[in-house]
């Protein structure tokens, strides 16, 4: 199918359909070429010249002969894709401008568990629009990745003091998510074995009972919800779930429920507002073993749903069962504190089918807009804005109370339930004429959440439209700063203070962000010195090629990140009224077409909100699809073992059962033994998860035999699209036979890594798979007419971060996508050659050729010269680069994936780096230096290794220092020396130390 745009007032054309040769190949990149637009010239790293440099070094003529070498004919696409011409920057951004501009931004008072937020222009500058940020790699690379595990260190302290509880992850990706992995941890917890309800109460956020919902089914769980007032412990229950405040913004105090909940052997979790918590007692002190929730109101915009990072908090008992990512303090070789993941045993790719969540992604980015948003006020401030918004709603309750109407005899924080009787309708059309939406709980209630935004003018907006008179009080005068907030409060008061709702019961009294950083940079110029020196300690793009395998960092360029803090994208509620998102509508529509176009499927879902949520999702689906025909007892799912690890973790979630397919010699799935085990369990045959390319970087030539086998013994297909990047414009996964494939937009189609998220994960299936695409309770007409329940909070995942794909597909067009995908497979060959005769490549194709990555075997040098794969690694730091994909899928490798953004310059600089490495290497063989101490042993180097007093190695700080010529030039230098993992899981810290800590 031609899938066009529909933009008012312009028309694109389709690029003419002789434009490329036969199979999707394209002539070589000119820059001076009509053929490509301005961008895809700025986006391939590669000229033609160096191109055709590349491609002599590796024996062809062409891009198209080593396109059909590394490449099976038999998926190839037969002609081009069949999508719009790109377009210049300029362009792109007016058409997508146009698109915003159909949004309309409303003041939503709509609450739900989203407020609007003022983001400090010194943070959005610096942190939100900044590649130094925004194009980092997840930190598994500690001596490289300082400053935003300071700042996710910052983030676990910010939760574990407001929430009372002693130790919280560096974030999840939704409050949904994150109630859904409470339940989790509490199932897999639990005393009793026969318990298997988990109870909601009914006063929790409906998308959040919506999420927890669709986990629970496949896991065998019940889910009850009902009146925390009202509710015994008659039967098992092995954990709760409660809402403080409120959805309609009561304030509950939970204390004696929750102590009957723990009578009856069940934990209990609190998902809390963060912001409250400077006012309200924590959840900890309630009694809570969880609590979960979400930080956008800490500075993040609203997006329209995501990304924002949710958090998680628990007690020490529950360390190892926590999900998601666990920044802890370490030291380094010379014991200075150093930060580094913890636990990272807990990770997927480790436990496997044996994990009890598949989160491979955090909130980076975004907790670390949260925990700046907090250093930045400080807990002053952070009250001075709670107490402000809540004296702003007590003003309004006053107001309306006067006026007649009923509010909830609960208090409150920021949120009004407000009875309105028959005058519903006629509130709600005053609203609209003022632009303003209102939630309606029901035809005679509506609920109204102010927030850091809300000025005394709106407060008056709102009494007027609900009146239908103007507010004639004098709201300016509403206590609002550090006096009203401190004030001085009577124990037989029954509220704080005669301008709050809040008893005295549940009022903190507890202290919280007393670490010197959250007291110390509240001036702009202390703040953007913090930032910056955290951002000089963190190896980006900006510094570097990083290449690691299987990750795709890619460029993403400014003109893709322009449109995400505009605020038609940016200030839109998620749960705002259809009629005002037709730009977002436009835009799904868009993009959802354009996928299906590049892949092949019928239909695409947008709504996961990350890699392994489009994994669960797919699975989801699969399993629904065997529900709906009566096969519910397909339920194994065969899985090879090079395969990630969140692939058995979310089979597992899904309720599969897991069954490993032996992979041969060459690295491509046991086609005897997959077949073998398809007969074996083809009664039970559910899936096949396969990831293609493979995992170990080459087109496997029987994928069509591999997806026909799991058709003919009643089983799907789901891909793992990790690897598109080799795919896009060459073959499409619903053409070689997959049923289901999730989309990684955070490789493949541009959206930076952020430091370790902000991902998002669409999956695209065919025809009779289309009724089950997940759809959404308070959003109709989102997914199938079959959905499976809501996999995030919000009906479209992280939504503001669309526009950077939408960006990249519409400039790079049909020729330019196809042509990024094969300088990524030159890229990658070119590397493999050049570094051949050096290093063993573990894999390659029938050709000798890989895909868009190679794995370099550096096994034998343990034996050799008793090198490790991670000496190699570091050592690769000094030399100014990040290291590749470390030990997988093969222990003893690196797996190098370069990207069609890198040039032949940097190529050849890390060819250089890693064969001046070998040199290194050959040097210990040949004795010529000690096994036990040498320069990799010893590396990454820092600055204080170069002013050291005293200089007793047996190699020269030059040789350590500037190991190359370039390194002169420009010297990338880590913070700290080799960190020791093991000494940080033994003595496991994930707040911030005193500042002493850092000064020994």
């Amino acid at each position: 199918m031609l899938y066009e745009q529909s933009i008012p007032g312009t028309k694109l054309e389709q690029a003419a359909p002789d434009a490329s040769p036969a199979n999707g190949s394209v002539a070589a990149v000119d820059r001076s070429s009509p053929t490509f637009s301005e961008f895809v010239q700025r986006h391939i790293g590669p000229d033609s010249a160096e191109q055709q440099a590349m491609l002599q070094a590796l024996g062809y003529d062409s891009l198209a002969s080593l396109i059909s070498a590394a490449v099976p004919a038999n998926i190839r696409l037969e002609g081009p894709l069949k999508l719009t011409a790109g377009t210049t920057e300029a362009a792109a951004l007016k058409q997508l401008k146009q698109i915003a501009e159909q949004n309309q931004v409303w003041r939503s008072y709509l609450g739900l568990g989203y407020a609007n937020t003022l983001t400090p222009p010194v943070i959005q500058r610096n942190i939100l629009e900044n590649p130094g940020w925004y194009t980092q790699y997840t930190p598994y690379q500690p001596e490289i990745s300082q400053g935003r595990l300071e700042a996710l260190l910052n983030f676990q302290t910010l939760i574990t003091d407001l929430t009372g509880l002693e130790i919280a992850n560096a974030s999840l990706l939704d409050e949904g998510t994150a109630a859904a992995e409470a339940m989790a941890l509490s199932f897999h917890a639990r005393s009793q074995k026969a318990a298997k309800t988990f109870w909601i109460s009914q006063a929790c956020h409906p998308q959040t009972i919506d999420v927890v919902k669709t986990r629970a089914i496949p896991l065998g769980i019940d889910v009850m919800v009902g009146d925390h007032r009202s509710f015994t412990f008659d039967s098992p229950v092995f954990g709760v779930l409660l809402q403080y405040p409120a959805t309609d913004g009561a304030i509950y105090d939970y204390t004696n429920f929750i102590q009957q909940a723990h009578a009856a052997g069940a934990l209990a979790t609190v998902a809390a507002d963060l912001l409250s918590l400077t006012l309200l007692k924590s959840p900890g002190e309630l009694g809570a073993d969880i609590a979960v929730g979400n930080t956008q109101r800490f500075g993040v915009p609203l997006g329209y749903g995501g990304p924002h990072a949710a958090y998680f908090a628990t007690k020490n008992t529950y360390a190892r069962k926590l999900p998601g990512r666990l920044v802890g303090v370490s030291k380094d070789t010379y014991g200075k504190p150093a930060l580094r993941l913890a636990l990272q045993t807990r990770e997927q790719h480790i436990r496997r089918d044996a994990a009890t969540s598949n989160i491979c992604t955090a909130q980076v980015l975004l907790a670390v807009i949260a925990s700046m948003y907090a250093v930045y006020h400080g807990p002053e401030g952070l009250k001075q804005i709670a107490t402000r918004i809540h004296g702003l709603t007590v003003a309004l309750a006053e107001a309306l109370k006067q006026a007649g109407f009923t509010l909830g005899s609960e208090p409150c924080f920021d949120t009004l339930r407000v009875g309105t009787r028959k005058q519903t309708q006629d509130i709600l059309s005053r609203a609209a004429a003022q632009r303003i939406n209102l939630r309606v709980i029901d035809p005679q209630t509506l609920g109204v959440a102010l927030d850091e935004t809300t000025t005394p003018d709106d407060v008056r907006d709102l009494i007027e439209v609900f009146t239908g008179q103007r507010a004639t009080q004098d709201l300016s005068l509403r206590p609002s700063g550090p006096s009203w907030g401190d004030a001085t409060i009577n124990p037989t008061d029954t509220h704080a203070s005669t301008g709050s709702s809040l008893p005295v019961r549940l009022l903190r009294t507890s202290a919280y962000l007393t670490h010197p950083v959250f007291n110390t940079h509240h001036s702009e110029t202390e703040m953007l010195r913090y930032m910056h020196r955290l951002q000089a300690k963190d190896l980006s793009l900006t510094a570097a090629m990083i290449p690691l395998g299987s990750c795709t960092m890619k460029l993403n360029a400014t003109a893709e990140m322009v449109p995400i803090t505009w605020p038609e994208f940016g200030q839109i509620h998620p749960f705002a009224p259809l009629e005002q998102t037709q730009g977002y509508q436009q835009l799904f529509r868009d993009l959802e077409g354009w996928l299906a176009e590049i892949t092949g499927f019928a239909a695409v879902s947008l709504q996961p909100n990350a890699g392994a949520q489009g994994e669960y999702a797919g699975l989801l689906v699969i399993r629904e699809y065997h529900q709906q025909r009566g096969d519910t007892h397909r339920h194994v799912c065969l899985i090879p073992q090079s395969a990630h690890g969140t692939n058995p973790a979310s089979a597992v979630m899904a309720g599969m059962k897991v069954v490993p397919v032996a992979c041969d010699v060459d690295g491509n799935i046991d086609v005897a033994d997959l077949k073998a085990k398809a007969e074996k369990h083809q009664d039970a045959l559910a899936a096949l998860m396969v990831t293609y390319p493979s995992t170990h970087g080459v087109f496997e030539e029987a994928i069509r035999e591999i997806c026909d086998i799991v058709h003919n013994h009643g089983g799907q297909v789901y891909m793992d699209g990790a690897n598109m990047n080799a795919q896009v414009g060459l073959c499409r996964p619903a053409d070689f036979g997959a049923d289901v494939c999730h989309l990684n937009l955070h490789k493949t189609f541009c959206i930076p890594h952020g430091g370790g998220g902000p991902g998002v994960g669409p999956i695209g299936v065919k025809a009779h798979l289309q009724p089950y695409l997940p759809g959404h309770s308070l959003v109709p007409g989102v997914g199938g007419e079959q959905a499976i329940g809501a996999m995030t909070a919000a009906p479209w995942g992280s939504a503001s971060i669309l526009p950077i794909s939408w960006m990249y597909i519409r400039m790079m067009g049909a020729e330019g996508l196809t042509r990024a995908t094969e300088v990524a497979i030159l890229n990658a060959n070119y590397i493999a050659k050049r570094l051949e005769g050096h290093y063993d490549i573990l894999y390659t194709g029938q050709n000798g050729r890989v895909a868009h990555e190679c794995i370099i075997d550096l096994r034998p040098f343990k034996k050799s010269a008793d090198v490790s794969v991670e000496d190699v690694a570091k050592r690769l730091i000094d030399y100014g680069f990040h290291p590749p994909t470390m030990s997988w899928p093969v222990a003893g490798t690196l797996m190098v994936e370069p990207t069609e953004s890198e040039a032949l310059v940097e190529l050849d600089r890390f060819c250089d780096a890693m064969i001046a490495i070998r040199a290194e290497i050959r040097a210990i063989e040949e004795g010529q230096v000690s096994a036990a101490s040498n320069v990799l042993k010893q590396a990454p180097h820092t600055a204080e290794d170069l002013v050291a007093a005293e200089w007793d190695r047996s190699y020269s700080r030059e040789q350590a220092i500037f190991p190359a010529s370039w390194t002169r030039q420009y010297k990338f230098w880590p913070a700290v020396n080799r960190i020791d993992q093991a000494y940080g899981d033994r003595n496991l810290v994930c707040s911030c130390l005193p500042m002493d800590s850092y000064e020994e």
